[in-house]
Order: C-alpha cells, then sequence, then structure tokens
C-alpha cells in the first residue's frame, strides 16, 4: 500500500477482469437497473454489460489493487474532463460477459485538503483482449486519508 505522500500525478496501476452472466444478474438486481434491452435483447450466452456496472466493477478493482487497499479512501464523485465540456466517461465499444477487461488506472490530479486528508483524481481506461477501447473514465475524485491506519 502506498501512502498520499507517496503517489505522484501520472502514476499507473493495472488490473484485469471480468463481468459473469451471474456476476451481471446480481448487479442488475442489486441495482434494481431497468432496461428492456437489457433484459428481453438478450437470449445469446454472452450478455451485453451495462455502463454502469463497468463502472462500478472498476471502481471496485481500483479499490483492491495493493498500492490503494488498506488505506482510508471513499469515492467523493467526478469533475468530468474539461476537454470533454465537462463529462467523463465515454464507452467507446461493447463489453460481453466472460470477456476480459484490462484496466488501467492514471493518478490525473493530486491535492492536499487539510491536514488530515487528500484528494486524488484517477482516470480509468478500459481494454479488451484485442487492445480495444472499451470505456474511459477521467476525473474520479477519491478523498485518501494521508497516513493510513496501522
Amino acid at each position: 500500500m502506498k501512502k498520499f505522500s507517496e503517489f505522484k500525478v501520472g502514476d499507473s496501476f493495472y488490473s484485469t477482469c471480468s463481468i459473469s452472466n451471474k456476476e451481471l444478474e446480481e448487479y442488475l438486481n442489486f441495482s434494481r437497473v431497468r432496461n428492456a434491452f437489457l433484459e428481453d435483447g438478450q437470449k445469446e450466452k454472452e450478455k451485453i454489460v451495462s455502463g454502469r456496472a463497468i463502472l462500478s466493477r472498476m471502481e471496485g478493482e481500483f479499490t483492491r489493487l495493493s498500492q490503494i487497499y488498506g488505506n482510508h479512501i471513499i469515492f467523493v464523485g467526478t469533475d468530468g474532463d474539461p476537454g470533454w465540456e465537462n463529462r467523463n466517461t465515454r464507452f467507446l465499444k461493447t463489453l460481453y460477459t466472460d470477456q476480459v477487461l484490462k484496466l488501467k488506472f492514471t493518478i490525473s490530479q493530486k491535492d492536499d485538503i487539510d491536514e488530515e486528508y487528500g484528494k486524488i483524481g484517477i482516470d480509468y481506461e478500459g481494454t479488451n483482449q484485442e487492445g480495444e477501447t472499451i470505456v474511459i473514465s477521467k476525473r474520479n475524485i477519491y478523498r485518501i486519508k494521508k497516513e493510513p491506519p496501522r
């Protein structure tokens, strides 16, 4: 685990994951997302993964990184990217269940809040096995305790 003082803008961390049909179904049941296309239009073995499910998994994978896990950290929102008219997420290709999603997390911002806490901005990028970009999400903001618990 890295401390707040050790993070630098430009640092990148990596992970991989996939979302199974069962995990997608559990997410949709938990989140109560209703989408006729996702419910009725998917009789195939591989199903389209909703964008919110992708972002949820990416956020979860970020908190599990060895560099992050153990810190007192909480997601506080998104600021959006000025170059994207302050939007923060783009889905560029479809992700299907059981496809491998290669994740890259890059620190794009680091600020002091006060003596006890700092703030880091994380850019997410997810690609498939062929290297095609599935999703880009910029300026996901986290509040992080400067000195992690012992």
